[in-house]
């Protein structure tokens, strides 16, 4: 059994949509009218809804703060790269890379929620 799909509550869909088309290889696959859902397909088939903030019904809009979201890259020359690509499409990812917990990787903010990319380092 594995984790494969995931809803994320965010505040811009079309932006958060294009970061993830963009930089980590989703696809949308069922966009709704107004930008309000989207449906998007990962590497492993790996299904992301991005769902608009308007729909929490009891008006919680905020995760916890240590709720993240991550990415497992190949290396740390990948971490790099991937670094150096957000901050040239403007995306706030203003914490360099750097050695944590036996992975080598940062995290950044988006919309409203963090984001960690990152490697394993082996000891």
């Amino acid at each position: 059994m594995q984790l494969n799909h995931l809803n994320l509550s965010v505040q811009d869909v079309p932006a958060t949509r294009a970061l993830f088309e963009t930089y980590f290889d989703f696809t949308c696959t069922d966009p709704k009218p107004n930008d309000a859902l989207s449906v998007l397909k990962g590497p492993d088939n790996f299904v992301l809804v991005l769902m608009h903030q308007r729909f929490n019904e009891k008006g919680n809009h905020t995760y916890p703060d240590t709720f993240h979201i991550g990415f497992y890259l190949d290396s740390q020359a990948a971490v790099n790269q991937m670094h150096e690509r957000l901050l040239q499409g403007d995306i706030p990812a203003t914490q360099a890379p750097q050695f944590m917990r036996k992975t080598y990787g940062f995290y950044f903010l988006f919309d409203t929620f963090l984001i960690e990319v990152t490697t394993p380092v082996n000891d």
